[in-house]
């Protein structure tokens, strides 16, 4: 008599996706509905529909729309943040290191999606306060700031001489970012592309670290 083969035992539930993996699957698909919608019109159903989780479970890692705005732009900004660490650029030298770094900060504002959300932060600030301030702490501010420490570092071991980092990082920024960002703002310029950026970031680096004046 043939004996009937048992089944495979069950392996009990399968295994649950952590909470970390989740969260970033949840804020892509939020991003895409702040780029597309803007941030009144986004939807958290339609968000956690595409993340392929429960309502319940997006309100549980992100209480409020504003949760989630915020851990959009904060990980878009991390990118930048990581190109920007000081092992990453202490052997490129000054030039190479303010290059590596403005072309960092290029790729990040002038990519359609930043310009999607500054689209959005424009449009929504004065409806949604929360949204501009989200934007100027996790965006502005952080960008700033990692400027600012890099030329401060810079002039700590005597290799620029600059009497404001503050102001001077902000003066970096605007000269990389702000005249081609509006270009493609006011649909007078199409996407820019990588090589575009970084001839950029040299031109830029140039400019402030030797000036414009003949020798």
């Amino acid at each position: 008599m043939i004996e009937k083969q048992k089944p495979p035992r069950s392996r009990g539930r399968p295994q649950v996706r952590p909470d970390d993996e989740t969260r970033q699957v949840i804020v892509l698909a939020a991003e895409r509905q702040f780029c597309d919608l803007g941030y009144e019109a986004a939807n958290i159903n339609v968000i956690a529909q595409n993340a392929g989780v429960s309502t319940k479970t997006l309100y549980r890692l992100f209480p409020t729309k504003a949760d989630l705005f915020e851990r959009v732009i904060s990980l878009r900004i991390a990118e930048f943040v990581l190109e920007a660490d000081e092992e990453n650029l202490e052997d490129l030298g000054v030039r190479g290191g303010l290059v590596h770094l403005l072309a960092a900060y290029g790729h990040l504002v002038l990519s359609h999606d930043t310009i999607a959300i500054i689209r959005l932060v424009l449009a929504e600030a004065e409806r949604f306060p929360e949204v501009a301030a989200t934007f100027w702490e996790q965006a502005i501010q952080r960008t700033s700031a990692t400027l600012e420490r890099w030329l401060r570092t810079q002039v700590a071991h005597g290799r620029l001489a600059v009497a404001d980092p503050r102001l001077t990082a902000g003066m970096l920024r605007g000269m990389m970012a702000m005249e081609p960002q509006r270009a493609v703002m006011m649909g007078c310029l199409g996407t820019i592309d990588e090589a575009t950026i970084t001839a950029r970031a040299e031109s830029c680096a140039d400019i402030f670290l030797t000036g414009a004046l003949p020798r």
